[in-house]
């Protein structure tokens, strides 16, 4: 935990953004619902299914950089899962300190889980506090005086001091340790990290070996259910959880799956978030051993999901219906076109002032059903006697008040989250002049419902995980499903709009394409390639992004090739509007069409994508 701590730093958290941090909170608290959810139907007890959330809900550090290493993996998915993993690692360290106080603790209410919380944050805020203006001088004073044994020792002091204060406090020594290293880190001395690793390999090894010799053959035998159950929810639930939490943040279908893939794995965290259950008796001794399992076989399948990423996100591209494959090739561009887009002081704050709303009201939802679900007893024996109404009445009285309470608060959050989209759609896709005709509708309407369908997602999904414990399972994500397949219905249609407008889109490029093949040698486009024509077809038809025109040469490999063998849109993310050639123009073709020399391809899609697809043609 130490070594991780010194490869992790403030700045490099300031550094990974926005992005990584959306993706790493929804998948976590996806996984931990599943996980909750699988251990109740196998009959395990709440708190015994909340550390089998935790345990699947974090990736392997460990495991995923050895795996890119020998894979050669870099660049752009490298840097979003690192990112994640980043991200990921927080959230564990904030579980082991929840996990730790909520198994010493005795009975939960309102009073103890705030007081817990705020016990936690005080701690965590006078080590870091503290340690950022002692330990970052003292390590750069100690590396001054040049001796590396000195500076050796000297770190690992400050590791064991670190996790011997966390532990003095209640909490988890491996909470300690990261922090210590996180602060060494602060320190800039990058050299540190190559003197402690003997040392981290030394208790990696160590680590590993007393894991495996508390695994038990027998109970594994016994407990080979749990084992597959838990097998599958990793792999598949890591992989859907990321992959769609990766397209809602702006990344192409290609790019998600391939992150989705490279995450599906548990390994040294679960093992200490496991450790910390059965050491506080919050957990039977059978959880350790189908976690290390599960971990086992998830680092085995890892190899085998990296290398078959590309293949699965190829397949998943070719079978998406037509309207999701247009939908998906200009989703990049909108939200290229919202990043680059100018923040004038009103329509900032608009953005950020809902957001602080929709927060607000998760925040009370969340405190609501906690509150009713550990006070209602006391509640409704309160009512009892003042009202002389029985028990059981004055129980549903308190239970129906909180719905009366609890649905404005749903749809306020429906609502806001709309706003929200209709306020960022504004500003990737500005509005016509009072007067005229809005061109950009069908792609505004579309994105709208899209980042709405993101926002619900990103705030129901963390919602359901902390309220999951509190309520009869299932019922709060009836009220999520209705609202999201609401929502989807309302998606497909504005997509189904959306697919009429590209083609629209598509017909003018191929009248601006003949129009300019007819006029080669016009000054305006000397190339003649049609660029001046898709400004214009740009202005008409928005929400295209900014169509660019490849023509095929007869040395280029993608002639004679059909665009599904090619797999244009799957390898680059950019999509084919419409071919010209030889006044027998295509509009929107499928993956059937065959290339031939002398085409001229209309590529819609980021600066990116059709920067890779133009280079592959060519």
């Amino acid at each position: 935990m130490f070594g991780l701590g010194l490869e992790f730093s403030l700045r490099k958290l300031l550094q990974v953004g926005p992005t990584a941090g959306l993706i790493a909170v929804a998948e976590t608290s996806a996984m931990v619902w599943f996980g909750y959810l699988a251990g109740q139907a196998l009959g395990w007890t709440p708190i015994e299914s909340i550390y089998a959330g935790a345990i699947i809900a974090i990736s392997s550090t460990t495991i995923i950089v050895k795996a890119f290493a020998e894979h050669g993996i870099k660049g752009k998915i490298a840097d979003i899962v690192f990112g994640v993993l980043i991200m990921e690692d927080l959230i564990a360290i904030l579980l082991l300190a929840i996990l730790t106080t909520i198994s010493a603790g005795a009975d939960l209410s309102t009073g103890s889980l705030a007081v817990t919380a705020g016990k936690l944050a005080i701690f965590l805020a006078g080590l870091v506090g503290v340690g950022l203006l002692i330990i970052p001088r003292l390590v750069r004073f100690i590396v001054g005086l040049n001796r590396p044994e000195t500076t050796l020792v000297a770190s690992v002091g400050i590791c064991f001091a670190a996790a011997l204060l966390a532990s003095a406090f209640g909490y988890s020594v491996a909470l300690g340790a990261f922090i210590a290293g996180s602060l060494v880190a602060e320190s800039g001395e990058e050299r540190i990290i190559e003197l402690v690793a003997p040392v981290r390999d030394i208790f990696v090894a160590i680590f590993f070996v007393a894991v495996g010799m508390l695994i038990n053959p027998t109970l594994i035998a016994e407990r080979w259910v749990e084992v597959v159950v838990f097998g599958l929810i990793v792999i598949t639930g890591k992989v859907l959880a990321i992959s769609v939490s990766a397209f809602f943040t702006g990344y192409s279908v290609r790019t998600s799956v391939q992150t989705g893939m490279s995450l599906a794995q548990i390994g040294e965290f679960s093992f200490i978030i496991a450790a910390v259950g059965l050491q506080t008796g919050a957990t039977r001794d059978f959880l350790y051993p189908v976690a290390i399992t599960v971990s086992a076989i998830t680092t085995l399948t890892t190899p085998w999901l990296i290398r078959a990423s590309g293949r699965a996100a190829s397949h998943v591209d070719r079978h998406l219906p037509g309207p999701l494959q247009t939908f998906v090739a200009l989703y990049g561009t909108w939200l290229q076109s919202l990043r680059s887009a100018p923040n004038h002081g009103g329509g900032r704050y608009r953005p950020r002032r809902l957001i602080r709303l929709l927060l607000l009201d998760a925040l009370v939802l969340a405190g609501l059903i906690i509150g009713v679900s550990l006070e209602a007893g006391r509640v409704s024996a309160m009512l009892s006697r003042v009202s002389g109404i029985s028990d059981e009445v004055a129980r549903y009285v308190v239970i129906a008040g909180a719905i009366v309470v609890a649905v404005p608060l749903i749809v306020g959050m429906t609502r806001i989250a709309r706003f929200l989209g209709l306020t960022l759609a504004l500003r990737a896709l500005p509005a016509a002049p009072e007067g005229k005709i809005d061109l950009a509708l069908a792609p505004r309407r579309v994105l709208v419902v899209t980042i709405q369908l993101g926002i619900v997602l990103l705030v129901g999904i963390p919602l359901l995980a902390v309220t999951q414990p509190f309520v009869p399972p299932l019922r709060s994500a009836g009220v999520l499903i209705v609202v999201l397949g609401l929502l989807g219905v309302g998606f497909w249609r504005s997509a189904m709009n959306l697919q009429g407008h590209a083609r629209a889109g598509a017909e003018l490029i191929v009248a601006a394409l003949a129009q300019q093949m007819a006029k080669p040698a016009n000054p305006a486009d000397a190339s003649g390639d049609g660029t001046n024509g898709l400004e214009r077809v740009h202005q008409l038809l928005p929400g295209l992004g900014e169509p660019k025109v490849v023509r095929l040469g007869a040395e280029s490999h993608a002639v004679d090739r059909t665009l599904a063998q090619l797999d244009l849109r799957g390898l680059t993310g950019a999509a084919v509007l419409a071919i010209t050639r030889s006044g027998e123009p295509v509009i929107v073709p499928t993956g059937r069409e065959v290339l031939r020399a002398g085409d001229m391809l209309a590529l819609a899609g980021t600066d990116d994508a059709v920067a890779a697809a133009t280079k592959l043609l060519e």
